[in-house]
């Protein structure tokens, strides 16, 4: 079987890579190299595509994407690779000891994916799509501004010094946000620099906050990830309805299946190339999130903190991130809030009772 594009897929195993993976398989129009640090890892995929044959789905490990030449035997293959999709990104929040293991990681992750294309597939690869954050655009902390409509022409101003500042105080958040923003400038930075050796067009989607469905197997609820981990303990685990809610510090979202959508498209549409994203469904707030879990979540409204139904908790300052672009070039649309929590608490209920 022939098949329309052959694509590289980093970080395969996670949240957003594995729901990219299912559109890909579902469509049976791609071949994908799925890239992830471990056999077991590799296992785990297979469980899930148990009858696609290794021309629709190979794979390559590589357990540490940032070394020299981390990607150059993931990139051979018989059938040169045209699509890159670059999601792989270490999450090291609880393990660092300096900035630097944030920064370090994040930045040669992705130049190393760059280099390799250079060296092994630059006759071959068309397009380079890589998965950044919101927080490569906004700005944070105290130079917030209120009511500001983010655009793809914003960057976060973070600077190296005040990452190392904040982290030398105890404060980690800052070197997160440096690591996806000079991650992202990196892959610019490389495209600029390299000028015509480089034959492929660059893609950056640039998501907030991640909320839907798991697609990929989890053995137990302490290995959900940091976004699917904050709904499950801020509104399930050991939780009561008279619990106070979470806070609304991360109230921009976009559901993980519409990012992967956005994925799919950006590979294919021409007027995408050399392009940025915001990739934004829109804001969403604890009360919000309580309401639709409690209403639509069977069980649920004996657990979920109540709070105050139907109370408008957003600010009338509150920031946006303009997603017009994704919309327009993209074609996106978003799924609704209650599919999005309706279908991320009835999953947590199904994996609670063994069910998933």
């Amino acid at each position: 079987m022939s098949y329309t594009h052959r694509i590289l897929l980093t970080g395969a195993n996670g949240y957003i890579a594995s729901h990219i993976l299912s559109q890909l398989m579902t469509s049976n129009e791609h071949s994908v190299r799925a890239v992830v640090r471990s056999q077991e890892k590799v296992d785990a995929i297979k469980k899930l595509y148990p009858n696609s044959p290794s021309s629709q789905l190979d794979f390559a490990i590589v357990p540490d994407i940032s070394i020299p030449g981390a990607f150059d035997q993931a990139l051979k293959s018989n059938t040169p690779f045209d699509i890159i999709m670059h999601t792989a990104s270490p999450f090291r929040f609880s393990t660092a000891t300096s900035a630097q293991d944030f920064l370090d990681p994040a930045i040669k992750g992705t130049t190393e994916v760059l280099e390799g294309v250079q060296r092994v597939a630059r006759n071959s690869v068309r397009r380079v799509i890589v998965t950044s954050s919101y927080v490569a655009v906004g700005t944070f902390g105290p130079g917030v501004v209120p009511s500001k409509v983010y655009t793809e022409d914003d960057w976060n101003p973070i600077t190296l010094e005040q990452a190392e500042a904040a982290f030398a105080a105890g404060i980690k958040g800052p070197a997160y946000l440096a690591s996806k923003t000079f991650a992202e400038r990196a892959a610019w930075e490389f495209k600029e620099t390299h000028g015509a050796e480089v034959r492929w067009d660059l893609v950056v989607l640039n998501p907030p906050i991640v909320y839907g469905p798991l697609t990929h197997l989890i053995s137990n609820m302490e290995d959900l990830g940091e976004s699917a981990a904050r709904i499950y303990k801020g509104f399930f685990a050991d939780k009561t309805p008279g619990d106070a809610l979470i806070g609304d510090e991360l109230p921009l979202y976009v559901d993980v299946r519409d990012l992967a959508t956005a994925h799919l498209r950006a590979m294919v549409a021409p007027e995408a190339a050399n392009k940025r994203f915001n990739v934004c469904a829109g804001d969403i707030r604890s009360q919000e999130i309580a309401d639709i879990l409690r209403k639509e979540v069977p069980g649920s409204a004996g657990r979920v903190p109540k709070g105050e139904p139907g109370k408008d908790t957003k600010p009338h300052d509150a920031v946006r991130l303009n997603s017009s672009r994704a919309e327009k070039i993209l074609g996106m649309q978003w799924r609704t809030k209650v599919e999005t929590f309706k279908d991320m608490g009835r999953q947590f209920m199904e994996m609670e009772e063994g069910k998933y």
